[in-house]
């Protein structure tokens, strides 16, 4: 940063932004509220261009405004909002507001902003795939709860269509509530009739029509009165139908993610890991990007992605806890993906077995088995190169000690 640059620090929120902007100096240059739509952006754009050398310093590191910010030019640097928390005693007279919180960041951009890395903007194919991968994470958790809530309605007054099927947002299953809501609904149900209804819905389960009724009567029995009974039943209709739908086009959106993530060639890279498959693959290419410079080795990926833990050592006193602080759907991702190796890839394996030999529960073991292939994943992602397992030395080790 030159000694003429400017430095612009912005209180984002929901509706609106409040923004601050210093020169080398410290002196408020602009001081600026701007709602949060597309008039705001295009205004809060316009006037930080007019400063030459202008950085903006922002507390996180994608969305709307930070996408346009980015998009038009402009350098921008994300700080985790804990930066910012641990800087107020600094500010003490500058109080909490939002205009305050705009003044501390632009301030601790211009004191430490060597300390932090600016943004690079993603291809229109990541942020693409971003968007698909964050907006299925968040209906299947959508789906999950509704689920549960399903669930939890059927146990009380209809246990029995709760247990029928495995899975209560199945097709079968949802098409099974659709049909037989209330407990009334399904008294004449029989074999065959219950044997013509899985036919005609293409059940593709291994149980058949008899131990299907059987799981169905012999569960408890609700106690409701029929108006009771007869609400309840529209209530579980209502949301099979609304779990259906969902169920459907998430399955779509499924679809496309595994075509886009298979057509990328970083994509690619990351499903040549063992048991990655496209969604997981997807997954972590999403947070992952394919800007090189965000994670210039392994340790900053691993830190990134929370795999790693936090080391504190002052004087004789040496501590190492959990990292709280970094994207948390990165760690998820690679998390999911370690689980996954330990069962076809027999040094992954060793080295969760390892871990839990040294006291680490299950959790914490495939964190441990995460950041081991992080140090793989990186140099491949790194290198564009797809994964080799005669060039992935520690495992080639292993195999050569136990064959």
């Amino acid at each position: 940063m030159t000694s003429h640059s400017y430095f612009a620090g912005i209180d984002w929120a929901s509706q609106a932004h409040s923004v601050c902007v210093l020169d080398a100096a410290g002196r408020v240059e602009l001081r600026l509220d701007l709602p949060h739509n597309k008039e705001g952006i295009e205004r809060l754009i316009r006037q930080l261009r007019s400063f030459a050398g202008i950085v903006i310093v922002i507390e996180r590191p994608s969305g709307l405004l930070v996408d346009a910010l980015v998009e038009a030019g402009l350098r921008v640097v994300p700080i985790h909002p804990n930066v910012l928390k641990a800087s107020r005693p600094r500010y003490r007279g500058a109080g909490k507001s939002d205009p305050a919180d705009a003044y501390m960041l632009a301030d601790i951009l211009r004191t430490d902003g060597h300390r932090f890395r600016g943004l690079e903007p993603q291809s229109d194919e990541i942020r693409a795939l971003r968007a698909l991968v964050r907006t299925r994470d968040d209906l299947v958790a959508s789906r999950v709860a509704l689920a549960n809530q399903l669930t939890s309605l059927l146990e009380s007054f209809w246990p029995g269509a709760a247990e029928i099927f495995a899975d209560i947002d199945s097709p079968i299953a949802l098409a099974f509530l659709a049909r037989y809501p209330t407990p009334q609904s399904a008294a004449h149900l029989g074999e065959k009739r219950l044997a013509s209804f899985l036919a005609q819905h293409s059940y593709c389960g291994r149980r058949p029509a008899t131990v299907l009724l059987e799981r169905l009567r012999s569960a408890p029995a609700g106690y409701t009165g029929k108006l009771e009974a007869e609400a309840k039943g529209e209530l579980a209709r209502s949301l099979a139908s609304i779990l259906e739908r969902l169920v459907g086009e998430l399955a779509k959106l499924t679809a496309r993610i595994e075509h886009t993530v298979a057509n990328l060639a970083d994509g690619q890279i990351i499903m040549s890991f063992p048991r990655s498959g496209r969604i997981c693959a997807a997954q972590i290419l999403a947070e992952l990007g394919n800007v090189r410079e965000r994670f210039p080795n392994e340790a900053q990926l691993a830190a990134e992605a929370g795999v790693s833990p936090v080391t504190y050592e002052s004087g004789k006193h040496r501590s190492v806890v959990f990292r709280f602080a970094c994207n948390h759907r990165l760690r998820r991702a690679l998390t999911c993906l370690a689980d996954q190796t330990r069962h076809a890839h027999p040094w992954a394996a060793d080295v969760y077995h390892r871990a839990r030999s040294r006291g680490c529960d299950h959790t914490h073991a495939v964190r441990i088995l995460a950041r081991a292939w992080v140090r793989v994943m990186w140099r491949a992602w790194y290198t564009r190169s797809p994964y080799q397992p005669h060039l992935h030395r520690s495992a080639a080790a292993f195999n050569a000690t136990t064959g």
